[in-house]
């Protein structure tokens, strides 16, 4: 089992399940995740990603509209259209780089994510940069541990301190698949894509609890 702290090693309240997670007193699994931006490339990755498919899906479109109206003429229409949007693909992933860069400039280089998971879904809460990895979770379970179970009072507190929040529910996901090398568990939903980050210690316990919970998703 873990091991139990109250108000113990950097204000923390809960039982520690593995080396960064903790279980706190209003139920919920919490840990926090930071990386460096310039050093793992997963987030410009996914801005790729989303770039190119939004690229190839303009080209389809416009594809099967000339081909329909007969303004497609050959080999070489469609060689043409294509190469134009493979041009336009490589300008929007330099976009991408340089957008990533300014981004990461803004967030001070570096990534830090708060994670809350209970039975029903798993929560990435993006962090402000004035926050430490250390303080993040410690603000949090401390303050989970003072309110002595007011869970209204701590999404509040949580939600107020944050960037940004994505949810996945459990029962909603649609397929999830793990890159341990990235550290990252992909958690999709039909229009939300969520991204769980856990260091090596952490990575077996947060992939066995999302995918035994994602009970009609697709496992890779």
């Amino acid at each position: 089992m873990g091991q139990k702290f109250a108000g113990g090693t950097e204000g923390i309240t809960g039982e520690r399940i593995t080396e960064n997670i903790w279980l706190c007193p209003d139920g919920k699994y919490r840990w926090a995740y930071e990386f460096s931006m310039l050093k793992n490339p997963v987030i410009l990755f996914t801005v790729w990603k989303v770039l190119l498919l939004a690229t190839a899906a303009v080209w389809a479109f416009l594809m099967i509209l000339n081909l329909l109206d007969g303004s497609m003429y050959g080999m070489e229409g469609f060689l043409g259209m294509t190469g134009m949007f493979v041009l336009l693909g490589l300008f929007m992933c330099l976009l991408g780089v340089v957008a990533y860069f300014i981004l990461a400039g803004i967030y001070g280089w570096k990534y830090m994510v708060l994670f809350e998971m209970n039975e029903k879904e798993v929560v990435h809460i993006h962090m402000p940069k004035q926050f430490e990895k250390a303080q993040a979770i410690g603000w949090v379970t401390a303050l989970a541990g003072l309110l002595a179970g007011n869970i209204t009072a701590i999404g509040t507190g949580t939600l107020a301190a944050s960037r940004s929040i994505m949810t996945s529910e459990f029962e909603h996901v649609k397929s999830v698949s793990g890159k341990r090398g990235m550290h990252t568990i992909y958690v999709n939903q039909t229009l939300d894509h969520n991204q769980v980050y856990a260091e090596d210690a952490d990575y077996d316990f947060v992939w066995n609890y999302i995918t035994a919970r994602c009970r009609n998703a697709k496992i890779r």
